[in-house]
């Protein structure tokens, strides 16, 4: 890194700078509540719907979002924003369906993670247990795809090697996700959900009008070679797209770092308070973003890598001003923070708790190895993120159809159904899993995309096999879903 770019980069440097600070503050403040297992866990679910409202959008926009999702449209052409109108209609679901009983079934049971819920409304550790293996598994994947979007985006800004962008933001991202907790990653969300807004909306305004202004992107379709954007089958069937978009979205429901959220929530307020947080941030960010692909045909040619288009653009001083550019840089790296402490924090709890039998050990032992789990996911992610087996948005999407076919059967209608069984759930993962992976191993994922036929599978074996089975009978289960019978024939009557 030499003097003259130093030089010209000297206000990236000082954000850098107070931004690391204000990461480590909190870190700080987040081990004084982190001692007891619910603190570091889940904060004592003791904070507020505004706060929980940006950290569960800003944990969703990772570097996904800002550079694989964005410069798709690039490949994808205009029917690609279908993902972002799915997305915020998702996050709306997610808080109007998932978070009032997730609330409340998890303060009730004492649950500190999306096995631990599991476990109690199945009465069955063998839940627990096949539960933590899909969520390590599915959050590594996760983790690989955010290390490659910050190391993309360093690379190209700090001109330095591709590997050394990802150990440098392994470094900072392990130093407070190890210290804080819980706590540390939502309020440190606050500002990161902050600075991830304005970066959207600058985003946008400069590259639109570097390339013409918004209304240019209807210049587009009469280039002969660009005109196949605006088809409904721009590179992709649409169907396979479709389904690309709902494996994204259905993790805004089901995906633990985004469900554990709801964990933390201090009252029934809160969750009315935090859905619209979430949904305009979530609104606002993606439909600044998904158009920007599109735009940079009239800025790049030959892009052969879509997960570099907005790197090479923010670096660019004819698109977006050196300034700006460096505040950008902060941005999209604080939006791989905000996923990456969340997912890291979510897979070393998961493995700590539920895996290794921490439920049953002293609140300062589970910490203890919490903290050694998030440093070693860390270091195991970024490794295969040296070498990545795919794109970001290839990578991102088979981690949430994981989710997906395992978690909506059995976090939603184990939510609002009351029957339902251990035995249902175990069929519901085997099943989702094994017709997701065979789906992709016959190639078939071209025609119609896997999180169809998958979740088609684990639901329909999940509803069977809890049909002919007997439901929970443990009181504590059933006196919820009676409590909730009670207040809905109240607010009809």
């Amino acid at each position: 890194m030499s003097a003259s770019w130093i030089g010209q980069h000297w206000f990236a440097i000082a954000l850098a700078l107070v931004y690391t600070g204000f990461l480590l503050a909190h870190a700080r403040a987040g081990m004084r509540i982190g001692k007891t297992t619910a603190g570091f866990f889940i904060g004592d679910r003791r904070l507020g719907g505004a706060v929980i409202g940006v950290s569960f959008y800003a944990t969703f926009a990772s570097t996904n979002s800002y550079i694989g999702l964005a410069g798709k449209s690039y490949e994808y052409g205009l029917p690609w924003l279908t993902m972002a109108v799915m997305l915020v209609a998702f996050c709306w679901l997610s808080w109007r369906v998932v978070a009032p009983r997730m609330r409340r079934f998890a303060a009730a049971w004492g649950s500190l993670t999306v096995p631990d819920f599991l476990a109690v409304r199945f009465a069955s550790d063998r839940v627990r247990v096949a539960a933590a293996l899909v969520i390590v598994l599915a959050s590594l994947l996760y983790l690989v795809a955010v290390f490659k979007g910050a190391g993309n985006l360093l690379q190209v800004f700090l001109g330095i090697p591709y590997q050394l962008a990802v150990i440098v933001t392994l470094c900072l991202i392990v130093a407070y996700t190890m210290l804080g907790g819980f706590l540390s990653v939502v309020r440190t969300d606050v500002l990161q959900g902050s600075l991830m807004v304005i970066g959207s909306v600058l985003l946008f305004y400069f590259i639109t009008s570097a390339a013409g202004g918004v209304g240019a992107i209807a210049d587009l379709p009469s280039e002969p070679s660009r005109a196949h954007l605006f088809d409904l089958d721009a590179a992709i069937p649409f169907v396979v797209l479709v389904g690309v978009a709902l494996a994204g979205s259905l993790k805004l429901l089901v995906d633990p770092r985004q469900v554990t959220r709801f964990y933390g929530l201090k009252d029934e307020r809160s969750v009315r308070v935090g859905i619209w947080v979430a949904v305009v941030g979530l609104l606002v960010i993606q439909f600044c973003l998904f158009p920007l692909g599109l735009y940079a045909h009239f800025l790049l040619d030959g892009v052969a890598e879509t997960d570099l288009v907005v790197p090479t653009l923010v670096n660019d001083p004819g698109v977006i001003p050196p300034l700006v550019g460096d505040f950008l840089v902060i941005a999209i790296l604080a939006a791989a923070m905000s996923s990456l402490d969340s997912v890291l924090l979510v897979a070393a709890s998961v493995t700590s708790r539920d895996l290794l039998g921490g439920r049953r050990r002293e609140d300062r032992t589970v910490v203890s190895h919490t903290r050694i789990g998030v440093a070693t996911f860390a270091v195991v992610a970024a490794a295969v993120a040296l070498n990545p087996p795919g794109g970001i948005v290839e990578i991102t999407i088979f981690s949430g159809s994981l989710f997906a076919v395992c978690f909506v059967p059995t976090i939603l209608f184990g939510l609002h159904w009351r029957r339902g069984s251990a035995n249902a759930a175990l069929a519901a993962f085997a099943l989702g899993v094994v017709v997701l992976i065979a789906w992709l191993a016959a190639g078939l994922g071209e025609v119609v995309h896997e999180v169809f036929p998958a979740l088609f599978a684990s639901t329909t074996a999940y509803v069977i096999v809890s049909l002919v089975s007997e439901p929970v009978a443990d009181s504590k289960v059933q006196s919820l879903f009676e409590t909730h019978a009670r207040n809905a024939d109240a607010r009809t009557a």
